[in-house]
């Protein structure tokens, strides 16, 4: 038996239904890295030498994997015509999990060579400086949880598969400071690096908690929505995605503050040359303040 839902969609949640822009896009991606790999790769490195690490390639491909997940059946349609909570898992995916992972698998070489035009190198120089990066990320956040947005990207296709585009390239920016792998772009040293993540954790704490304790349903969409599990309200489906971004995002976030500062420690007890004093912090900070 099928269901008409909320947004004109035939067939439950539960009835397969694989997204084929989905599985285009994620192959394209996967076929063109191997592409870059194999063919470009050689000529950006000794010989002899890999153009891409094991540990690169796996961490490209579980982010390529996530990205799949999270656009893909149930999740789309869960997240679409039935729970803002899972809509919420679902940008945690492509903000917090899947763009760390792609800048981790991508080597130096691939992002200078993606980076090459001018314009765009002198883009980047800008818009990743942590201030900017982190600036250009939260007002984005912030404005992805204005109901006005959320009804009108949920209703429509198009303009909600832009916002996700937007989504995953502010993410990227936003990573950038901590993940760069080309030097021409820095990453800022481990003490900036934990200081730039206790940063993102702030703005989210604020839709987070108009989420999780509000006492009325924010969202049209949802409010409408069939209730996919019977007695769980949309205000209780609210509190559940306030829940999710406070706490998984928080979580997710200081686990990696937790991982910088052991590393961290560990060079400054070991005497390490690449360990950074925490005076670095002050110049490195200092420069988003240059033109």
């Amino acid at each position: 038996m099928t269901t008409t839902l909320a947004h004109g969609q035939v067939g439950g949640p539960w009835e397969w239904a694989p997204h084929l822009d989905v599985w285009l896009i994620m192959t394209t991606v996967l076929a063109l890295y191997w592409a870059a790999v194999k063919y470009w790769g050689p000529r950006h490195v000794s010989p002899g030498e890999p153009p891409v690490t094991r540990g690169q390639v796996r961490c490209f491909a579980f982010g390529i994997l996530a990205f799949w997940i999270g656009a893909d059946w149930p999740i789309h349609e869960i997240s679409e015509d039935y729970l803002f909570s899972v809509h919420m898992f679902q940008h945690l995916v492509f903000s917090l999990v899947a763009p760390p992972l792609v800048l981790m698998g991508t080597p130096d070489w691939l992002a200078r060579r993606l980076l090459r035009p001018r314009w765009v190198m002198a883009v980047m120089r800008r818009i990743t400086r942590p201030l900017v990066a982190l600036l250009l990320f939260n007002v984005f956040l912030v404005f992805t949880h204005w109901p006005g947005f959320v009804n009108a990207t949920v209703t429509n296709e198009p303009l909600h598969f832009g916002a996700h585009v937007l989504l995953v390239a502010l993410s990227l920016v936003m990573w950038w400071p901590v993940l760069s792998p080309m030097p021409e772009l820095p990453r800022i040293s481990p003490p900036g690096q934990m200081l730039y993540l206790f940063g993102q954790t702030i703005v989210p704490t604020v839709p987070a908690s108009f989420l999780t304790f509000g006492d009325f349903p924010f969202y049209r969409v949802y409010a409408e929505a069939p209730r996919l599990i019977p007695g769980f309200s949309a205000v209780a489906d609210q509190g559940v995605a306030g829940l999710v971004m406070k706490l998984g995002g928080g979580m997710l976030l200081w686990a990696i503050i937790a991982y910088l500062f052991f590393k961290w420690a560990a060079q400054q007890e070991t005497g390490a040359p690449d360990a950074t004093k925490w005076q670095d912090l002050e110049r490195e900070l200092n420069k988003v303040e240059t033109p």
